[in-house]
């Protein structure tokens, strides 16, 4: 543009006498469509001027349309673009070994990624959309842009040096990744979750090795903390012989007494590790008194529970029926729980497709007291919380405490943050989806085992430290300087139960202890400063 008008100016100074050189046009032309125009050269004619106008017009439009897009398009967005791309890099470096992928960001991935921080475990999140990938990374995630189903994307994941691969989308969308990660790697661990059953050995088939489901697990979660139908112990989690469970004090000649007068580590050897106050966990002492809302945490063999069984199963007894609120996946897996058991209950439910055929499903809110009384929440021993919405959740726990002050309320959070909220709320038990589906994760990966007693407490094992090796349980202070106890010692193919303080710790030895994730947390930076 600017040489043609430069052309045209030359001649049309020639039109009208004037003689100027191809440099002065040039220098015109320029001038002009700048709009700085010093008027130092002037057309006189009529043609001239017009043509002055379309250089002036011209000139504005390339300079604030066509020029500030020109540079936007082929110099300023490439380089945004390849700043964003250095934050949100496409592959990872070539020795990337024994990393977890992660194929999606949700709640529970949120709460894996925090315990594989926890246990110095990298980690790299695959996200398919750049603005979030940014997002995330600005938050402190490790994080690489690519498509999900594309091999070439695992290929710069280094999937053949990682430890695991984690996809929790649809049925459809895990299989998809399963099939392409197993195409490029035998040997990676696949653990994917699954919405329906009938995906479970589609899932395995299409390459998984490990396929959850999640809902299930934590319907069977939740049912195991219904312990208000009897004072007999329920198991609530297992570590080789060494059992795990819970046990209502309310009706039991307990009521009233410390842990020191109960005498049930001397009579019946069994060992209270923990004590239940309304969703409160205590660490019990000889001087905690037992009150009738208290729920104890047991720790024996087999045998020494079922002693206990046999001395309090005819305390407290209660057939009502439980009342689930919510027939959604959790809801379900914990009236499926509730027949293996044997045990009664009713389920309330606003879809009707949801709801069965029998007498032991609902149609209606949990919301609405007609519909609540029919269930039987004047007599029943526990209702449970099954919805995914944490907000129905807090109503209905406060509107159930209210309604009955005794009753034990037991609910699921979606949000690990719900958790205090339902506490506050009332609620006796909160489990929270993200922080169980995390632990389960994490347990494939460690090859270990970690029990989920409630929200933020586990019973988890562990190598014995070398520190410690050689100390006796009273010289190694770990209840003093974690906060963790230990509930057994596996030692020479023999695991110790309720182990005495004089007990010495042996090298190779196995710990089993109770604690919460802090806890958990200290005795890992305390021991294993250099996992």
């Amino acid at each position: 543009m600017i040489i043609a008008y430069s052309i045209i100016f030359h001649f049309i100074m020639l039109y009208e006498g004037q003689q100027h050189s191809w440099v002065t046009g040039f220098y015109w032309t320029l001038t002009v469509m700048s709009t700085l125009g010093f008027g130092d050269i002037t057309f006189t004619s009529d043609l001239g001027r017009a043509f002055s106008v379309i250089v002036l017009l011209s000139g504005m439009i390339s300079l604030l349309i066509l020029l500030p897009f020109t540079f936007i398009e082929f110099f300023y967005a490439p380089w945004l673009e390849a700043q964003s791309k250095a934050r949100a890099p496409r592959e990872l470096p070539e020795d990337t070994k024994n990393h977890v992928i992660i194929t999606h960001f949700d709640p529970i991935t949120k709460s894996l990624i925090e315990k594989l921080d926890q246990y110095n475990y990298e980690y790299v999140l695959l996200v398919t959309d750049l603005p979030k990938a940014l997002e995330l990374y600005d938050e402190g995630y490790r994080v690489v842009f690519g498509d999900l189903d594309d091999p070439e994307t695992y290929k710069q994941l280094r999937v053949e040096q990682a430890a695991m691969v984690v996809s929790i989308g649809t049925d459809m969308v895990n299989s998809n990744i399963s099939n392409t990660v197993r195409e490029l790697d035998e040997d990676v661990t696949i653990v994917t979750t699954a919405n329906s059953a009938d995906s479970v050995d589609l899932l395995k088939m299409a390459g998984a090795d490990h396929v959850i489901q999640l809902g299930q697990m934590m319907g069977k979660t939740l049912s195991r903390r219904t312990i208000s139908q009897d004072s007999r112990v329920h198991v609530v989690g297992r570590f080789e012989e060494l059992v795990i469970a819970e046990a209502t004090a309310d009706g039991t000649p307990l009521v009233g007494k410390t842990i020191a007068q109960s005498n049930l580590r001397e009579e019946l050897n069994v060992n209270v590790v923990g004590v239940w106050e309304r969703g409160n966990f205590i660490k019990p002492t000889p001087d905690t008194l037992i009150n009738k809302e208290s729920v104890l945490l047991l720790a024996g063999s087999v045998e020494q529970l079922r002693s206990y069984d046999e001395y309090m199963a005819i305390y407290g007894s209660n057939d009502k029926p439980v009342i689930i609120v919510g027939a959604g996946r959790v809801g379900r897996g914990t009236a499926e729980a509730f027949e293996e058991r044997g045990m009664d209950y009713r389920v309330i439910e606003k879809d009707p497709d949801r709801v069965c055929d029998n007498d032991k499903y609902i149609l209606g809110g949990g919301e609405d007291i007609d519909i609540l009384k029919k269930a039987g929440i004047e007599e029943a021993p526990c209702i449970i919380m099954t919805t995914h919405d944490d907000d129905m959740n807090v109503y209905l726990t406060i509107y159930a405490r209210r309604l009955r002050p005794d009753i034990q309320i037991i609910s699921r959070a979606t949000l690990q943050r719900n958790v205090s909220t339902l506490h506050r709320a009332g609620a006796d038990f909160v489990m929270s989806y993200a922080t169980m589906g995390a632990n389960v994760i994490f347990n494939i990966l460690e090859r270990n085992d970690v029990v989920m007693i409630a929200e933020g407490l586990n019973v988890f094992n562990l190598e014995t430290p070398k520190s410690l090796v050689g100390k006796t349980l009273l010289e190694s202070n770990i209840r003093k300087g974690t906060g963790c106890s230990v509930l057994s010692i596996k030692q020479n193919g023999q695991q110790k139960i309720n182990p005495h303080p004089e007990t010495k710790l042996n090298p190779d030895s196995e710990l089993v202890l109770i604690g919460s994730v802090e806890q958990e947390s200290q005795f890992m930076n305390l021991y294993f400063e250099e996992r």
